[in-house]
């Protein structure tokens, strides 16, 4: 049942809201991800002034999406009598302020919410706040599901996952029709497999995590900038991670060239084994590199583990894998991607690795598969 007092709002509209917010939020999960595809709905008087959605990862809450569309309707915030939101508004900062505190400021009086936070460590937290700041709060169970619309995010909220944290890992790569990651010599330069469209989204997608991960390898083979450049815009450019473990990163390479106009780039951090080759050490650190040193799993090579975790330290959450097939691969084979973006180029044959056989056996979930200009798209969530 509705509280006594949200007369203006009768069940089969509640329903109806609830499960139209949480299907339009659904359709941004990629983007989104880790958090949870939220969606929410201004009314007055009954009727609906402005819906708003989780935004891709760095962007506004939904709670916060719907309030700035209200303002744009017109309709007067005296007139804002009901927030109806799919999941508990948040009480604690992160990328962005607590959704609790631009409710309070909006003076709506009443909150519907269809689930409760999953988080432990802030399940009714956000309840509690509005409640004792004079909001009449209703929380309407089973008219929305994380479930159904966010399994990524009780994945991620998993509490062997809250034991160990590490950010949410996003594997891109670009991949010819039998799935090697380069093309023949004489395609695209040796070098690109995708088509324009696709490579302007894939700078878009840097724009939306807070790094990214390459090898050394492909640094010395295809010395990307890893940089985010127009006509995508951004404020600021995701760290770049080079997982060196001997250091081979040559200190000329484009990741300590100067920026052109309009170009954005994050800084550059290079991890590598503790007690690697001094000389090496200060060339990179003088092209401005910082240099971690971390240990080894395997004798040789850097521990991927303690990357993840030392990104997660750092302050890293959404993490883009952008490297060959033997980085690629080890990635994967540690359990350490949740999500994947496949772009399958409109090329034959190719060389090095194939990724055919890893992609037959994975698991994928909450799949989309879609074209872009000549390329075909593939994204998906791991499953387990």
């Amino acid at each position: 049942m509705l509280p006594p007092t949200a007369d203006s709002l009768d069940e089969a509209l509640l329903t109806r809201l609830m499960t139209e917010l949480e299907s339009e939020a659904a359709l941004r999960r990629f983007e989104v991800a880790p958090n949870p595809c939220v969606g929410a709905a201004v009314l007055s008087g009954g009727k609906v002034v402005s819906r708003g959605h989780t935004a891709p990862w760095g962007g506004d809450h939904a709670e916060v999406d719907a309030l700035k569309a209200a303002v744009a309707s017109g309709t007067p915030p005296k007139d804002w009598d009901l927030l109806l939101v799919t999941l508990e508004p948040c009480s604690s900062t992160g990328k962005t302020p607590p959704c609790v505190d631009a409710i309070l400021d909006s003076g709506i009086p009443r909150v519907v919410v269809g689930e409760l936070d999953p988080d432990s460590r802030h399940q009714g937290a956000g309840l509690e706040r509005l409640r004792n700041a004079g909001v009449e709060v209703y929380l309407q169970d089973g008219h929305a599901s994380l479930a159904k619309s966010s399994p990524h995010f009780l994945a991620f909220n998993k509490v062997e996952r809250l034991r160990r944290p590490r950010p949410w890992t996003i594997a891109k790569w670009a991949q010819t029709r039998t799935g090697q990651l380069e093309p023949p010599e004489d395609v695209g330069e040796g070098r690109w497999i995708s088509c324009e469209q696709s490579r302007l989204e894939v700078h878009q997608l840097r724009s939306r995590v807070d790094a990214i991960v390459t090898g050394s390898r492909t640094v010395q083979l295809d010395n990307p900038r890893l940089s985010i450049r127009p006509p995508v815009m951004a404020s600021k450019g995701p760290l770049r991670v080079v997982i060196d473990s001997v250091l081979r990163t040559s200190p000329t390479s484009q990741l300590f060239h100067e920026l052109r106009e309009g170009e954005v780039a994050g800084d550059v951090l290079i991890l590598t084994l503790a007690g690697a080759d001094a000389s090496r050490w200060r060339a990179l650190q003088a092209a401005g590199a910082e240099i971690h040193g971390l240990h080894t799993e395997d004798g040789s090579h850097v521990s991927l583990r303690e990357v993840q975790s030392y990104l997660w330290e750092r302050g890293v959450r959404r993490l883009l894998v952008e490297t060959g097939p033997d980085l690629l691969q080890a990635y994967l084979d540690c359990g350490f991607v949740d999500q994947v973006r496949i772009y399958t180029g409109d090329v034959n044959g190719g060389r090095g690795k194939s990724m055919g056989e890893w992609l037959s056996r994975a698991k994928l979930e909450s799949r989309i598969d879609r074209e872009l200009g000549d390329d075909a798209v593939l994204e998906g969530f791991l499953g387990e």
